[in-house]
């Protein structure tokens, strides 16, 4: 009797182990049937069927399972090798669960009951091969880095120097540091030699969070100034706090106590950010203000120009932060003027004005995908010390610069300038990135105007605000590719000798490279076919103009579908099957299109840094997968309801169609594309190659598990780059400000920070003569990393 209660006991565990192998393979063959349907992978049906006969065969008590599992997890080694090779993130979905389960079985007490006393049995031994043969692949792929590109630069200086405007060593002027937008320090205290030691030196909490009344995506993307002797931070409400740059305690505050025009009930309004304030000191310009009539050349001389999420600019005296009542009205300008009607949060300035000598000069963002009736993407330059409206540029009129006339309105739904334009006073030209008229995916009733003038860079001169030249990156652009990041200027070597670029980073992965004086490229750009076939009412470019400089990534696979297990990966390989993808720029479809690069952007409003010394690029490219479908307007109504711009059906009201549009991610939360999905890269600017890149980031804070793997994670948020050779960057989806070496890309240091940064950090010398690197560690609504209110200041030991 204690016999047989002893045997059943030792074979309820196959048949438990039976039913999980059951119900798994019932599960893949359900699903390799649909992927197979569709002219998808036959592993998943076969594998299934192969899984589903082991559990049969276990619950039966047949040591043949031994020799059936054996065979299965064999083939899928080989199957898993001949697709991905030895590429360990490739490689763990597709064996881990398997080769986990093989073990297992090898256990006694899953064993023994099979075998019945057999010494050497078949089916174990062969097991015991396949088990063996899995753990030597991974064991393998360990050693390999697939996707990364190791090379040194070699040098410290190509014997050029930076053309940008002169401005003291240990200042942060402008939101890239310089009007240039190059984002290079030329401090060089902290080096490759010392910067380990890197130690907190100081936080400040700035008290400004989340409200109740905020919408979704309210976000600290702020980049603070370092001049007039003060460090100058604005937060997601539009305050501007000034602090000792070397203790981090406040000297001044202003509040101006935005509206949030009833944010919380009105989907449309999308973010609730302030990248960045701007300065403007008479004194840089001392030959034109000695000029000038005594009151204009003494009141407010300092000044701090911050656009607010309720549609002013305000300046303020840098000094006290007292407003410049003789700027505007009483200190402020009503930037809804002339603009026409707009919903709560459907128009403003999420980014610092430009200043030059005499302007200041302002775009505006414009709420994605909600009607054809926004507002215009006009900018305006008005005078900098009385704040009058000197000329305005509107891409859908652009001929007329001269100022609008009082009950004139600009042109509705025009492309806008969201994100930070650059300035080269000498040549007297401003560099606007732009963006495109709504809706973003379909283009059927677009302007000529807007055509020519959307997804490029227009140069405009300073005094008039007339066309210099344009040129477009994206035509007829259905895919959200306006371009984000400020155009980074420089004075590039060649071998036709030193020429003045602008560099503009784009969502498609193209860095392109022109003359600023003319437009004309740099570095070749080539008219590249792409797919066509857009919807009814519209049409696509037969060709886009693709840079000889990029990073564009290879074209989707139905291999490179990934998951944590092979039943997220087969759901991830359905979805990519079900949708319509012919490559980059594959037009938006009723079907359901990928956007590969996603909106999110190779590159987005980060930018780049430039190194004009040592003649580099540091760059955070990313590579995230997106899709879109188109809805029928009859549909939109019925559809999810919009709340936010990746979530719901945006309404599009006017055209045919709204959109869905989100990230294409797997059940599980995370990308349906193989990593890695983040890196840190470097490209010699004399040669334009890239000389290294690196995967960069873990998934401790956005895994399940918060294990730091280092699998590179998407940035959104810019880097700097200095004089000591280093490059820094804190926008990855993890917590950390880190260091590295320009020459190699070596990570040399990194910091813990208590929110995300998905910000641009930068560098100064404080009053005491030390270095600092400083971070705004608010954390970003959209993107779902935490959110706080701290700005973080490191430096070596005293």
């Amino acid at each position: 009797m204690s016999t047989d209660g002893a045997n059943s006991r030792r074979r309820i565990l196959p048949t438990l182990l039976g039913l999980l192998f059951l119900l798994m393979g019932l599960a893949l063959v359900a699903g390799g049937i649909k992927l197979a349907a569709i002219h998808g992978s036959l592993y998943y049906l076969i594998a299934g069927i192969g899984i589903a006969l082991t559990g049969v065969l276990l619950i039966a008590h047949k040591r043949a399972a031994l020799s059936l599992y054996a065979l299965v997890l064999f083939a899928s080694t080989l199957w898993a090798l001949w697709e991905v090779g030895l590429d360990w993130w490739q490689l763990v979905p597709r064996l881990a669960l398997w080769f986990a389960l093989g073990i297992v079985l090898l256990l006694p007490w899953f064993r023994l009951p099979l075998t019945r006393g057999l010494r050497y049995p078949l089916g174990t031994n062969g097991l015991a091969f396949a088990v063996v043969l899995a753990g030597l692949a991974a064991l393998a792929s360990q050693f390999t880095n697939p996707g990364e590109i190791k090379g040194e630069l070699g040098r410290e200086t190509a014997g050029t120097a930076s053309a940008a405007p002169a401005m003291a060593d240990g200042d942060w002027g402008s939101y890239g540091r310089s009007a240039f937008g190059d984002r290079y320090s030329p401090l060089n205290q902290i080096n490759v030699q010392n910067v380990s030691k890197l130690e907190p030196a100081w936080t400040y909490r700035t008290g400004d969070i989340p409200g109740p009344n905020d919408p979704g995506e309210t976000t600290a993307e702020n980049t603070p100034l370092k001049v007039n002797g003060m460090v100058y931070v604005c937060t997601p409400h539009s305050q501007v706090i000034a602090l000792d740059p070397d203790s981090g305690k406040e000297i001044w505050r202003f509040d101006p106590k935005i509206s949030t025009q009833g944010a919380k009930n009105f989907t449309g309004w999308a973010h609730m950010t302030c990248r960045g304030v701007a300065y403007h000191d008479d004194a840089a310009y001392a030959a034109d203000v000695a000029q000038a009539s005594p009151a204009t050349a003494t009141a407010c001389p300092k000044r701090i120009f911050v656009p607010t999420a309720d549609t002013r600019l305000i300046a303020l005296n840098a000094d006290t932060g007292k407003v410049c009542e003789d700027f505007g009205n009483k200190g402020a300008i009503d930037l809804t003027a002339n603009i026409g009607a707009f919903n709560p949060g459907g128009y403003y300035s999420t980014s610092p004005p430009a200043v030059t000598k005499d302007l200041v000069v302002i775009g505006g963002h414009v709420t994605d995908n909600v009607s054809t009736d926004e507002p215009s993407g006009v900018v305006r330059a008005f005078d900098v010390h009385d704040g009058h409206l000197v000329w305005n540029w509107d891409s859908g009129n652009p001929d007329k610069t001269t100022p609008i006339g009082p009950g004139e309105h600009y042109t509705r739904n025009s492309p806008n300038m969201w994100s930070l334009m650059s300035v080269d006073e000498k040549l007297g030209m401003l560099y606007l990135p732009m963006g495109n008229q709504m809706p973003d995916q379909w283009g059927g009733n677009r302007t000529p105007e807007s055509e020519k003038f959307s997804a490029g860079v227009t140069a405009l001169d300073i005094a008039t605000g007339q066309v210099r030249w344009t040129f477009q990156f994206t035509h007829h652009d259905l895919w959200d590719m306006d371009v984000g990041g400020q155009p980074s200027l420089i004075d590039i070597k060649t071998a036709d000798g030193m020429k003045p670029a602008v560099m503009a980073s784009t969502k498609q992965g193209s860095i392109y490279v022109l003359d600023r004086s003319n437009g004309q490229p740099i570095v070749p750009v080539n008219e590249t076919p792409v797919p066509q076939g857009a919807v009814e009412g519209d049409h696509t470019s037969p060709t886009q103009p693709m840079s000889e400089l990029n990073f564009m990534p290879p074209a989707l696979q139905e291999k490179d579908m990934w998951g944590v297990t092979p039943f997220d990966q087969m759901l991830c390989r359905t979805d990519f099957r079900s949708l319509r993808y012919d490559g980059i720029y594959t037009p938006p479809s009723l079907q359901g299109s990928i956007v590969y690069p996603g909106n999110f952007g190779v590159f987005d409003w980060g930018g780049i840094s430039v190194d004009p010394v040592r003649q580099i690029a540091f760059v955070n490219p990313d590579y995230m997968a997106f899709k879109s479908r188109l809805v029928p307007s009859a549909g939109v109504a019925g559809g999810p309801a919009r709340k936010s711009e990746t979530e719901g059906v945006q309404p599009n009201k006017g055209a045919p169609y709204g959109v869905i549009l989100e990230a294409l991610l797997s059940p599980m939360g995370l990308p349906c594309q193989a990593p890695a999905w983040g890196y840190v890269a470097a490209v010699d600017l004399t040669t334009h190659k890239v000389i290294w890149k690196h995967k960069n980031g873990t998934v401790r804070d956005s895994s399940p598990v918060p294990l730091p793997l280092t699998m590179g994670v998407p940035s959104l948020g810019g880097t700097f780059v200095t004089g000591g050779g280093l490059g820094f960057l804190s926008g990855t989806l993890d917590q950390y400000l880190r260091a590295y070496d320009v020459n190699n890309g070596k990570q040399l240091w990194e910091a813990r920070l208590p929110a995300g940064a998905q910000t641009t950090p930068m560098t100064y010398t404080g009053k005491d003569g030390r270095q600092y690197v400083l971070v705004v560690a608010g954390g970003h609504g959209s993107l779902g990393t935490k959110q706080g209110d701290y700005v973080m200041a490191f430096a070596l030991p005293k």
